[in-house]
């Protein structure tokens, strides 16, 4: 497959991209063991370790801001304090707050302050994802680094990952404009493949439910139409009438996790596909949506 895709990857700096259908590697390019910053795949990550919580009973997705004791430094309002978990895992909470780990488009699409009541506007707002951590930590009594560690890479036995040490592969990342840190991460493609062939499993592994069962499925339905980024479920992004990635209708029913800079973990159920598409943004190399969208329509005409 890759001599077919050769000529998209020369011209874009594409720095690994994995094929995987069926059980078995369909191609590859580039180095699988080698960690690359995730970006906002972390939220799809995090959604992960939340229905853990919901399902263990220490977390209500019904829970207001109010309940939980989330604040921030400019304070919420009456009204921003009724926003749900449910909301926030949305992306419609109604908060925005100033928030860190900002890319220049999340600031330019974000909605003015108190315009939306919560629950009833879709907006990507990294307040809601940052808050979101910061709930995590408060119902689960451990950081996310060390939920992602005990509950995902411990028991699907990545290689790369490595929790501690001078650099870990997981951190908290704090910022001026708010008390709600970020949550970074560094992952291989290798490792990054097994969490989504978890949730292409429906949260199974080995025979273990892994994930609640049914929270991969909550976590992928269209809960808010997201323009020509297709539909947002729990931190996933949806494909929607094929829509979703440019330059590629998407196979029915896919969702991806997207990170800044053309980082992608695209699982694809009707073609029982993974693709992931990693550049190495830390040195400032960058993919476009529209590049990236031409590598992956190449790729379905060689897929089976």
């Amino acid at each position: 497959m890759i001599e077919h895709l050769t000529p998209h990857i020369e011209r874009q700096p594409t720095a690994a991209l994995l094929v995987w259908q069926n059980g078995r590697l369909a191609g590859q390019f580039g180095p699988q063991d080698r960690k690359f910053l995730c970006h906002s795949i972390r939220k799809s990550i995090l959604a992960a370790l939340i229905g853990i919580e919901v399902d263990a009973g220490r977390l209500d997705l019904a829970a207001t801001m109010e309940q939980l004791g989330i604040d921030d430094h400019d304070p919420l309002s009456a009204v921003e304090r009724q926003a749900t978990v449910y909301d926030l895992l949305t992306a419609r909470s109604g908060i925005y707050h100033p928030a860190g780990y900002e890319t220049e488009w999340m600031r330019m699409i974000k909605e003015k302050r108190h315009s939306h009541a919560p629950g009833t506007f879709w907006c990507y707002n990294n307040w809601d994802f940052n808050a979101l951590g910061t709930i995590y930590v408060q119902s689960s009594g451990h950081s996310v680094a060390e939920g992602f560690t005990r509950h995902l890479a411990d028991p699907l036995g990545m290689q790369d990952f490595q929790p501690e040490g001078p650099t870990p592969d997981a951190w908290v990342e704090p910022f001026t404009e708010s008390r709600h840190a970020a949550y970074p991460f560094r992952l291989s493609n290798r490792d990054l493949l097994r969490f989504c062939q978890l949730y292409l499993q429906g949260g199974v592994w080995e025979k273990r439910q892994l994930l609640p069962a049914g929270w991969t499925r909550l976590c992928t339905l269209r809960n808010s139409e997201a323009g020509t980024h297709g539909a947002y479920g729990y931190m996933w992004w949806l494909e929607r009438a094929g829509c979703g990635i440019p330059n590629v209708v998407l196979p029915e029913g896919s969702y991806f996790a997207m990170g800044a800079g053309g980082h992608y973990a695209l699982v694809m159920p009707a073609r029982n596909a993974i693709v992931l598409h990693r550049v190495d943004t830390e040195k400032g190399d960058r993919v476009s949506d529209f590049q990236f969208g031409a590598l992956l329509a190449a790729i379905l005409q060689h897929l089976d």
